[in-house]
């Protein structure tokens, strides 16, 4: 069992950003910068590739959705997208807000406070539920 299967169920607790039937995002506790966030689907795979197609397709949209969310709460130039799977065995997707190339260097990393992490987690999740539920 991974942790992020861990995380989905609760069983270590985490930043929740959005959740559907099929995939859960939350904030990165090692962020490149403030907003980090991975989505990932609820049914453990390791690798992206091996996804079924359609779990693949919807992973993309549910991950697009909470960029856009993301964006409009986080003070950021663009958003970032990289799928790299070496240090967790569970496909996730990292969209990372970028005010500059060195927030896409996994090398770079913040430190954040519990309540600026919550508040982070809380306002794009409100926008997600009202946008997209």
């Amino acid at each position: 069992m991974s942790v992020f299967t861990k995380i989905i169920s609760g069983e270590i607790p985490s930043y929740k950003v959005a959740e559907t039937a099929d995939f859960y995002a939350f904030l990165d506790i090692n962020p490149n910068a403030p907003g980090h966030t991975l989505c990932v689907p609820k049914q453990e795979t390791d690798k992206l590739f091996d996804l079924e197609e359609d779990v693949y397709t919807r992973l993309m949209q549910f991950s697009r959705n909470v960029a856009l969310c993301l964006r409009e709460e986080v003070s950021c130039k663009r958003l970032g997208m990289a799928v790299i799977g070496l240090e967790v065995p569970h496909v996730h997707v990292h969209l990372i807000p970028l005010r500059d190339m060195e927030d896409m260097r996994f090398s770079n990393k913040v430190s954040l406070e519990n309540e600026e992490m919550q508040d982070i987690a809380d306002r794009v999740n409100n926008r997600y539920n009202n946008t997209f539920n």
